[in-house]
């Protein structure tokens, strides 16, 4: 077994060990997933200068605290974890765009922290809502469609992970998210 396979079923096991009560390995788990989650966060980031590596801390903290929140979680797996926690980040970037465009709209005065006026710009805070709106679009038209886009998209799992998530095949998978990419493309663009 290569180190990688040990590493993720260390992280597995850890994650079991959480669902059972054992908060030690919550304390155990965080540096093997720390430098998993920075990357998935620095995903999301991409669009942003590149210096920015403190709105990119900050959404992994954030995410880091939803999830170590959690009351009794029932972890199925690592992938199950990175899963969960690419939808905690998606969903903490829909809340910062919403509230930077409720603002631009004279939404009333909120104090904000420096670290979340500066995570998203004003010109992706819109495309990060309108892609958020259309595969909540997508989610009622076919949930596991949207599921396989979050997965792979803000989740950053590769097909295999995805299947596993899901429980369904690695070819579906890679089906569903070649479907779901065209329609949420046009979704998006609109064909006129």
């Amino acid at each position: 077994m290569d180190a990688a396979a040990i590493s993720q079923q260390r992280v597995t096991d850890l994650l079991t060990r959480w669902s059972q009560g054992d908060d030690a390995a919550l304390a155990e788990l965080t540096p093997l997933v720390y430098e998993e989650l920075r990357r998935l966060a620095h995903r999301h980031m991409g669009g942003e200068r590149p210096d920015h590596t403190l709105q990119t801390t900050a959404l992994v903290n954030e995410a880091y605290l939803r999830l170590a929140d959690q009351t009794n979680p029932r972890w199925q797996n690592r992938a199950h974890f990175f899963a969960v926690a690419a939808r905690a980040m998606r969903r903490i970037l829909v809340s910062y765009a919403r509230s930077q465009r409720s603002q631009k709209r004279g939404g009333g005065a909120l104090k904000v922290d420096l670290d979340e006026a500066a995570l998203v710009s004003p010109e992706e805070s819109k495309e990060i809502v309108d892609l958020h709106e259309a595969l909540e679009q997508l989610s009622a038209l076919d949930s596991r469609k949207a599921q396989v886009v979050e997965l792979k998209y803000f989740g950053g799992l590769n097909y295999d992970e995805i299947a596993e998530v899901l429980k369904i095949s690695r070819i579906t998978a890679r089906r569903d998210w070649e479907f779901a990419k065209v329609w949420l493309y046009t979704e998006l663009h609109g064909t006129t």
